[in-house]
């Protein structure tokens, strides 16, 4: 029986020597501060170009997370790679006849992952708030007012949720290509036009990534946006539900089926 600090520390190691999961944890840092920065220097240039309610709900925390909608999608292919990519090698035959233990391989893995996604995803939040704010100027916020820390939390823990909620995915479809093919045009595309559609908001609005999104809001109805039957901890609750389901139905397959 391997012991679980043996398995934590073998997954550690296929993390770390695999260029494509390190780097996609790279990318997701820069291109969430980039974009962040990016904006905010955009909306401090053009502040007064907005209308009267997008003044009143003006939520600086916010827009330095701008670049969140991109680096959602690094981690989504963090956490796909760190499950696919060895079924897609094959390796998962060696990894589980080195640790029969299903339960102990799957959650040893997801559990360095997801710390590895936390650590970047709030080195990202601390330092896209810092930048966005500096960039905004007279219209920017700082870190001691009313739940603005939350929220800068609440982004890395964001960060960390949507990679472990997409490995729980890959473990339950095993193929690094079919979970790319459905979670990227999920989070990029069909989220974000659903929660534009007035028939059907109400329904994307309990999607992850939009009620996970609210713990980074600090100003009710941010932006002049529509408002959600739920607050920030509410939204935070209802991702958590989808990454449980997500977790537990990866782990039901594969203690099911043979890999």
């Amino acid at each position: 029986m391997a012991s679980v600090p043996a398995v934590l520390t073998s997954e550690w190691t296929k993390i770390r020597t695999v260029s494509s999961t390190v780097w996609t944890l790279i990318s997701a840092f820069v291109v969430t501060v980039a974009m962040g920065a990016a904006l905010s220097a955009l909306t401090n240039s053009q502040f007064s170009n907005l209308s009267v309610a997008e003044r009143v709900t003006f939520d600086p925390t916010l827009i330095s997370f701008s670049g969140m909608i991109l680096g959602q999608l690094a981690m989504v292919v963090f956490g796909v790679l760190v499950v696919g990519t060895e079924y897609s090698s094959g390796m998962i035959r060696t990894s589980l006849a080195a640790v029969p233990q299903r339960a102990t391989f799957l959650f040893s893995k997801m559990l360095v992952a997801v710390v590895l996604a936390l650590l970047v995803g709030l080195a990202t939040s601390f330092v896209s708030f810092f930048l966005g704010q500096a960039l905004l100027g007279d219209h920017g916020t700082d870190i001691g007012a009313d739940n603005v820390l939350r929220a800068v939390f609440g982004g890395g823990i964001y960060m960390g949720l949507i990679a472990l909620f997409s490995m729980g995915v890959a473990t339950m479809l095993r193929s690094s290509m079919l979970s790319l093919g459905i979670l990227m045009p999920f989070f990029f595309l069909v989220s974000q036009i659903l929660s534009a559609v007035p028939g059907a908001k109400n329904v994307a609005r309990y999607f992850p990534d939009q009620a996970g999104s609210k713990i980074m809001q600090v100003v009710p109805h941010a932006m002049n946006s529509n408002a959600a039957p739920y607050g920030p901890w509410g939204g935070l609750l209802i991702m958590v539900g989808w990454v449980v389901a997500a977790v537990l139905g990866g782990f039901l397959v594969l203690k099911k089926r043979d890999a």
